[in-house]
């Protein structure tokens, strides 16, 4: 049986520009009450998924904005509506928190629900989600929460923020080195490592949550015992390589596997380590440009990456082969990609000013 191919289709008519740069982006889901329950417990598996599915909206945080000068750009964190059955953007944003002079530039979504963290130059605020009710219409609003982030607070700017799948820690890599851990929503201290790079590019933790991988400016990365707070691993780079980004996933065959994108000479390459003995399996140049944003699927089975040219590539995670390239997807360079929590549906990337989703097809 001939096997069927993948490719990326872009959304093209449903791209928008929301009046500012954008520099992170990710997937919100919101579930809304199901408004025709179905008490029958005959019901067939099939249309209790298509009704649980109708009932699930999908929403998208973004953050950016002009900065601290005076171009009269505004700095903003932003919540936009994805309709899957339209397959299209809103053209204005659900919801839009303006941040004054201060510019929101990472973030992290918590994976129950639990709001947005977003990093600003000097502190890191929580973002929710709140549904605004009244007799004539029923909307979602973008409010900064009451919550003070008290071990996020006057620690610079974080170059990286990153909750656990399971939503129970938080962490945090300063543009200072400083590389933090903390327990959600609780605020206790789990590991603070002043001076662990020189700068903190990026992290994230392992699938179950005992591992944190964390990358700077120079140097090898590191792998962090979260439990017994200590470096386990360094992960040196080879010749010219610069490491730029980090992700965990698990491999085909529920194995955990570490994905480093790296530049070197040749351009921008996958580097993969075992994470059972933390050695380098392999690593392979997949673009000829540098790599300006990088995501893998949840389940595993795709690799995204985003060039200083504004092109987008989906691999194979397993052969490393691109499947689909979308050339000039932006004018400037990639600055977010995130896969829908459906891994199997759309790939969200967003440039200086534009956002786009994709679609995969099989043929």
């Amino acid at each position: 049986m001939p096997r069927k191919k993948i490719r990326i289709v872009p959304l093209t008519r449903n791209f928008q520009k929301y009046g500012l740069p954008l520099y992170s982006a990710d997937w919100v889901w919101y579930k809304l009450p199901d408004p025709d329950p179905d008490p029958d417990p005959s019901t067939s598996d099939e249309v209790s998924s298509a009704k649980s599915k109708s009932a699930q909206k999908s929403y998208i945080v973004l953050a950016g904005g002009g900065g601290e000068g005076r171009s009269g750009i505004p700095n903003a964190v932003l919540l936009v509506e994805f309709d899957f059955t339209a397959k299209s953007l809103s053209n204005l944003p659900v919801s839009k928190f303006v941040t004054a002079s201060d510019l929101p530039y990472r973030m992290a979504v918590h994976p129950r629900g639990d709001g947005v963290v977003c990093s600003f130059p000097k502190s890191c605020r929580l973002y929710v989600i709140d549904e605004e009710k009244s007799e004539e219409i029923k909307k979602l609003v973008l409010n900064l929460s009451d919550k003070v982030l008290t071990r996020l607070e006057d620690v610079g700017q974080q170059l990286a923020l990153k909750f656990n799948n399971e939503g129970s820690a938080l962490a945090g890599g300063g543009e200072d080195g400083n590389l933090r851990v903390i327990e959600w929503p609780s605020m206790e201290v789990i590991l603070d490592k002043a001076g662990a790079h020189k700068s903190v590019k990026d992290v994230d933790f392992s699938p179950d949550g005992k591992y944190l991988v964390s990358l700077g400016n120079s140097g090898p990365a590191k792998v962090w015992d979260v439990t017994s707070k200590i470096a386990i691993a360094s992960l040196s780079k080879e010749n010219d390589e610069i490491f730029c980004f980090c992700r965990f996933s698990e491999s085909n065959d529920t194995n955990q596997v570490l994905y480093i994108a790296a530049v070197t000479g040749k351009g921008g390459s996958i580097v993969t380590w075992n994470t059972k003995t933390w050695k380098r399996m392999g690593s392979k140049t997949v673009v000829r440009d540098t790599i300006s944003a990088f995501s893998v699927s949840p389940d595993g089975k795709l690799l995204a990456c985003g060039t200083t040219q504004g092109d987008i590539f989906i691999l194979s995670s397993s052969s490393k082969q691109v499947q689909t390239i979308v050339r000039k997807a932006h004018l400037g360079f990639v600055t977010a990609l995130s896969f829908a929590h459906d891994s199997s549906i759309y790939t969200l990337n967003a440039g200086l000013w534009h956002l786009y989703p994709w679609t995969q097809v099989q043929e």
